[in-house]
């Protein structure tokens, strides 16, 4: 029986959704960290129990001919980028097979054929919003990443994914905290001022949004922190704060400031323009958004005469861009400021035919066949 530090040897014999490797010994399933389907490995066992264990990467006895070898090793160990260890055209396979294995052997429906995955120009530095938490190390503020599972922050500049301007203020921002001498969070002490740091730039407006979130109302000095980050970046068009004083994960309290500018920026998908505020959900890759967008509205096979219901219906991104497809568009989202933004965003848009709701997407529905809404 396998045991705790035992070295033994193995082949990867697949991947689990969040990128692992997985390999069969003595009846037992290992997930091993940075380990792609036909690489032969010594793993060390870390942890077992009575069906799967836990293992590492001892040493290499063969490679697969798919592994990207150029990959910081850190971004794989903060899951910020989980498949970035595997070459980007063998990713899309992999996502087909994701697909096709939770259709075919999950659900059992056989009947559904799954095309290939739609790819990006470019598989880097994509994401329009950060969302960055601010913590010591080693006795200095910091900005980076959690380890995986951990709450131990990993120093990072470049985030890999994200639009290298976001990584550029941010890095600006935790010099001023530094120079400002404002006080990093610290979970076990629960103490300090700045927990996180969110930023969100348009894809194609290039408008910045920066969030401070703190422990509490007071920042000393913020409005000097704030004239000199503008300086460096004069398409900051709004400075938010948000306080959450909870001892929790959720990054966000329920009190908003805005400390500078407005409360949102403005962004463009698919021809429409969208006002996006603070919280208000946002698909973080714009150039594949539009895509996906596109690809439902072709295969939706839309008539003038259609209506088109858009349940969980967020600021509105979807229904807004189908609504000069149809006639009628009727959106349901649970979160009243989101609601607000997509009732100012078909405004925004000179759109008429949309409607849009605050209530469960249940209860929405059956009010609209009462009706008489087909």
């Amino acid at each position: 029986m396998l045991k705790k530090n035992d070295i033994v040897e193995v082949e990867i014999v697949d991947l689990t959704h969040e990128g692992a490797g997985v390999a069969k010994v003595d009846g037992l399933v290992f997930f091993v960290e940075n380990a792609l389907p036909t690489e032969k490995i010594l793993m060390r066992v870390l942890k077992v129990n009575k069906k799967i264990g836990y293992g590492k990467v001892e040493e290499y006895l063969t490679y697969s001919p798919h592994r990207n070898q150029d990959l910081d090793l850190a971004y794989l160990r903060s899951g910020i980028a989980d498949l970035g260890h595997l070459a980007y055209p063998e990713q899309l396979k992999f996502k087909t097979k994701q697909v096709k294995d939770s259709l075919y052997k999950i659900a059992g429906i056989t009947d559904v054929e799954v095309a290939e995955t739609l790819s990006m120009v470019n598989p880097v530095k994509y994401r329009n919003k950060a969302q960055v938490p601010v913590r010591r190390v080693n006795g200095i503020l910091e900005t980076g990443f959690f380890r995986k599972n951990s709450h131990d922050l990993m120093p990072l500049e470049d985030f890999f994914i994200q639009d290298p301007v976001i990584d550029q203020v941010i890095v600006a921002l935790r010099d001023l905290l530094r120079r400002f001498d404002l006080k990093p969070y610290d979970e076990k002490e629960q103490s300090g001022l700045i927990r996180n740091l969110v930023v969100r730039r348009g894809h194609y407006s290039g408008q910045i949004m920066v969030i401070l979130v703190t422990t509490r109302p007071k920042v000393f000095r913020v409005e000097q922190l704030i004239e000199r980050l503008i300086k460096q970046f004069p398409e900051i068009v709004s400075v938010m704060q948000n306080i959450n004083d909870r001892n929790t994960n959720a990054i966000f309290g329920k009190e908003w400031k805005t400390l500078y500018g407005q409360d949102y920026i403005t962004d463009q998908m698919l021809g429409n323009d969208y006002q996006i505020a603070g919280p208000a959900f946002y698909q973080v890759n714009t150039e594949m958004a539009e895509k996906l967008y596109q690809t439902a509205i072709d295969f939706a096979e839309l008539k003038v005469d259609d209506v088109v219901i858009d349940s969980y219906s967020g600021i509105g991104t979807i229904g807004l861009s189908v609504a000069k497809h149809v006639k009628e568009v009727y959106g349901v989202e649970i979160i009243p400021e989101a609601v607000e933004n997509s009732q100012k965003n078909a405004a925004l848009n000179n759109i008429t035919n949309a409607h849009h709701v605050c209530d469960t997407a249940e209860n929405a529905m059956k009010n609209w066949l009462k009706e008489g809404i087909q």
